[in-house]
């Protein structure tokens, strides 16, 4: 037999087609906005509204090159808006590094300068420890003098043989006997000589000199440590004109050559700089070569080299400026 249930909160006159205890029955026309705005309001309570429910995702941070290659060419996009055709890239400002390198493993026994210190081509950085290469030159110096007292033996014995031979005395094998020994002695002073040219160039790599003009920019190691073999002693910024690297966005890369005119505004200078386009890297970063989407390419950035051509002596490595170059199809300062 069936049951009739009445459902909690449902009164009998509405099933009659009474009014509706609960002043609803069927909505009328003009209440259905009533329930739209009700929709929306659950909507913003739970969290925006439904085309704005991306925004309550947590957002992902990437690591490594990857992150500096995402914020890059996201300011770089957001900044492609500038005012005056110009494109608004920041970057930081950097100098060529030049690395002094041990080539063998020796204890440092001087450091000749400071960090900070200017240092012309040729100048005394520090100095290894010449013990076991004096060692190694003297044995070498032994060797060539043995190597060249043992060809004069053969020298006589070969001019010797010779005679001999014209006399008939010797043999045609002794003969070929005293070439031969006269050959490897030639062979052995040579290999002498090498020594002694290696030996003297281990003992000219214990003083380490400034490759080029520029300033000391930091010394790894201490007086009195060890150092390894290949190891870097001493780090030098090069007096060569600085640089700006920048994010190029890919909607502008195709038009900014090498040469391009590019202003450039440092923090704490409060002129415009001059500058150019050195170079421009041919392979994108941030987005997979194998991902590469109409919607994906705008998010293709590429790194470029901004030469500063007018630095200033106290334009440091690493403060933020920002580079202003031409947009594609604006005319060129």
């Amino acid at each position: 037999m069936r049951k009739s249930v009445t459902r909690p909160g449902r009164v009998e006159g509405a099933e009659r087609g009474g009014p509706d205890p609960r002043g609803a029955g069927r909505a009328a026309p003009g209440a259905r906005g009533g329930t739209t705005a009700a929709r929306a309001r659950r909507t913003s309570l739970e969290g925006g509204f439904p085309g704005a429910r991306g925004a309550r995702r947590p957002a992902v941070r990437p690591r490594g090159a990857r992150s500096r290659a995402l914020l890059a060419a996201t300011v770089a996009l957001l900044s492609c808006a500038g005012d005056e055709g110009l494109l608004e890239l920041p970057g930081s400002v950097e100098r060529t590094l030049v690395e002094v390198s041990s080539p063998h493993a020796e204890t440092l026994v001087e450091v000749a300068v400071r960090r900070g210190a200017r240092v012309a081509r040729g100048d005394l950085l520090a100095r290894l420890d010449p013990t076991l290469a004096h060692a190694d030159l003297a044995a070498a110096e032994a060797g060539v003098l043995r190597a060249r007292a043992r060809l004069a033996v053969a020298e006589h014995d070969h001019r010797r043989a010779v005679e001999l031979r014209k006399r008939e005395v010797a043999s045609e094998q002794q003969l070929e006997r005293a070439r031969l020994a006269l050959d490897e002695a030639r062979a052995l002073l040579r290999e002498a000589v090498a020594r002694e040219h290696a030996a003297r160039k281990r003992l000219d790599d214990t003083i380490l000199l400034a490759p080029v003009d520029g300033t000391v920019d930091q010394l790894p190691f201490d007086l009195g440590e060890r150092v390894p073999a290949g190891a870097v002693v001493a780090v030098l910024l090069a007096d060569e004109a600085p640089f700006v690297r920048v994010w190029i966005p890919e909607t502008a890369a195709a038009s900014l050559a090498p040469g391009t005119p590019a202003q450039i505004h440092v923090d704490g200078i409060d002129r415009a700089l001059r500058g150019r386009v050195l170079d421009v890297a041919r392979e994108p970063e941030y987005t997979p070569h194998f991902a590469l989407t109409e919607r994906e390419r705008v998010h293709l950035v590429y790194e470029a080299r901004v030469a500063v051509e007018d630095a200033p002596p106290e334009l440091r490595p690493g403060l933020p400026a920002e580079v202003r170059l031409p947009r594609p199809g604006a005319p060129r300062p």
